[in-house]
């Protein structure tokens, strides 16, 4: 029997994700926790390895789907000031992993620093985009990074100059049970030339994707850059497609919307039934993009 009897003041038994990932859906964590400092941390994922207890680090939630049974082990979710401060000196910015991205963005802007507003309307947190370099068209987030601060599977904190990062597209070798900070070098820019850069990628977002649903994600990686996992899902007829609660967004193929009374069970029958059309009709194999639970 796992326990976490010396963590009882931070470890929930039985605690509900779906509330905590946009989705909405699935089952519980058997055991959850917010850690307040980095020796809480450390101190529950030696604990878990010592247990042989499975665990996952939660940032926003926007890429992740819970299956229906929950996760059996331990669901780590960073967010207090210790995980969450920005420093800005200069056109040097440093963020912790469970600041927002839209937070890191609109500080930056507001700064009168440029570069990361070519992320707007991506969500997540800082950890999770750095983990899965998020982006679009105009950059993504690796392009910005001078390093970043990890705790590596000793318990050791690390710290990786970007010459020791390998980003690649929608992911790196950030692969580190927990990363902590990032720092970022950006230009100098009039405010207001930014901050109206972020409104137009802003429009554009929310023309062409489904925000108006909480309770959706954007699902398979693109083939190659130049190939879009959206257009070949459209191609293949696929926009509206449904199976129970879920269905193909009818704004942007490569979102699945849950509707009410949906199932993660539904999503994943869905998926399947997408890559399945999409190979068929095209050749390309699609991948994930969120993380299943």
């Amino acid at each position: 029997m796992h326990s976490f009897d010396d963590f009882r003041a931070i470890v929930k038994a039985d605690e509900p994700l779906a509330p905590l990932t946009w989705f909405r859906l699935g089952g519980p964590a058997a055991f959850f926790a917010r850690p307040g400092t980095v020796e809480e941390l450390v101190g529950l994922l030696n604990r878990a390895r010592e247990q042989g207890v499975p665990t996952r680090i939660l940032s926003g939630g926007s890429n992740i789907l819970v299956r229906d049974e929950g996760f059996p082990g331990l669901v780590i979710q960073l967010e207090s000031p210790l995980f969450a401060d920005v420093k800005i000196e200069g056109t040097h910015v440093e963020a912790g992993a469970a600041v927002p991205l839209t937070a890191l963005i609109s500080q930056t802007a507001r700064a009168g620093l440029a570069g990361l507003e070519v992320l707007t309307g991506i969500p997540g947190t800082v950890g999770g985009s750095l983990r899965g370099n998020s982006g679009g068209r105009q950059g993504a987030i690796g392009n910005f990074v001078v390093r970043a601060t990890v705790l590596d599977s000793a318990g050791k904190i690390q710290v990786r100059e970007r010459d020791e990062i390998a980003f690649g597209y929608r992911s790196s070798d950030l692969d580190e049970p927990v990363i902590l900070s990032a720092e970022f070098e950006l230009e100098p820019e009039d405010p207001e030339s930014v901050v109206r850069r972020m409104r137009r990628i802003w429009i554009i977002k929310k023309e062409n994707q489904p925000y108006g649903h909480q309770s959706s994600g954007c699902i398979f990686k693109n083939p190659t850059p130049e190939i879009s996992a959206g257009a070949l899902i459209e191609q293949a007829g696929l926009k509206g497609l449904r199976v129970g609660g879920a269905e193909v967004s009818d704004r942007h193929a490569n979102f699945i919307v849950a509707q009410s009374g949906a199932k993660s069970a539904d999503v994943l029958a869905l998926i399947e039934q997408i890559r399945s059309k999409v190979a068929a009709q095209s050749g390309y194999e699609l991948n994930l993009q969120i993380n299943l639970w």
